[in-house]
């Protein structure tokens, strides 16, 4: 008898040295989560790019976005299937300095003298000096296949805000181009495939206006292939559809 009191109380200790043991491991790992939890967050897509309060090449158009849009710009007014002009400046100047985009023009408005009509939204604001943001005009493309962006277009008349010196502190030193007339001239800074171009618009008072385009080519690139496919699919339809009626 006394041997099985033996056996009995032998088997409880393992039991309870194995719920101490397990114990301890759920411990160990919270103490794990949390300190993985603390941890610096790795540089968002958006970080690797240019970004416009916050948005960025990722950033999906959404009720929330836009409502966060018209807290800090204003009332917007929003357009859908519109025609995209990547041109800026003066005729030529994409050609002349970058020919990737003026490629991508002329595939977003083919075939050439009529109105290319894509499937985009766009977002404009008008009075964001109204509630004392420095800006005039800014047009926010996205597409409406997958809700990213692809052209922004700020226009500012005075940089009171320096957004200049912003521009130049957050992305460092630009290339500048020289326009062969009317005394402009443009910034221009790359990231992570995109292309930010500043631009110093000439006015009739002797000084200068300024715009601020962002190109989101992978977006771009994206569009157009959706675009291409669709149109294919279309023409495959219509021919399958042609031979059927006779």
């Amino acid at each position: 008898m006394q041997s099985g009191n033996t056996l009995n109380l032998k088997s409880k200790f393992e039991l309870l040295g194995t719920a101490i043991a397990v114990f301890c491991l759920l411990i160990l790992l919270s103490c794990r989560e949390n300190q993985e939890s603390t941890d610096p967050a790795p540089l968002t897509s958006n970080e690797q790019s240019f970004t416009f309060f916050d948005l960025g090449k990722h950033t999906k158009l959404s009720k929330s976005v836009r409502n966060g849009l018209t807290d800090k710009l204003g009332r917007d007014a929003i357009q859908r299937r519109n025609i995209i002009n990547l041109e800026i400046n003066y005729s030529g100047f994409l050609k002349a300095h970058f020919p990737d985009l003026d490629q991508l023009n002329r595939q977003l408005n083919f075939p050439p003298r009529e109105r290319v009509e894509h499937n985009t939204v766009k977002l404009m604001y008008r009075y964001a000096r109204k509630i004392d943001v420095p800006f005039d005009l800014v047009e926010l493309i996205f597409s409406d296949y997958d809700q990213k962006p692809i052209v922004f277009k700020i226009f500012f008349k005075t940089d009171e805000a320096n957004t200049v010196q912003a521009l130049k502190g957050k992305y460092g030193p630009a290339a500048t181009i020289t326009w062969p007339r009317e005394n402009g001239r443009s910034m221009v800074w790359q990231k992570g495939g995109d292309t930010l171009i500043l631009n110093f618009l000439p006015n009739r008072f002797g000084g200068y206006d300024h715009q601020i385009v962002i190109y989101y080519i992978d977006n771009l690139k994206q569009l157009i292939d959706r675009e291409r496919k669709e149109k294919e699919a279309r023409e495959l339809q219509r021919s399958k559809t042609g031979k059927k009626a006779f």
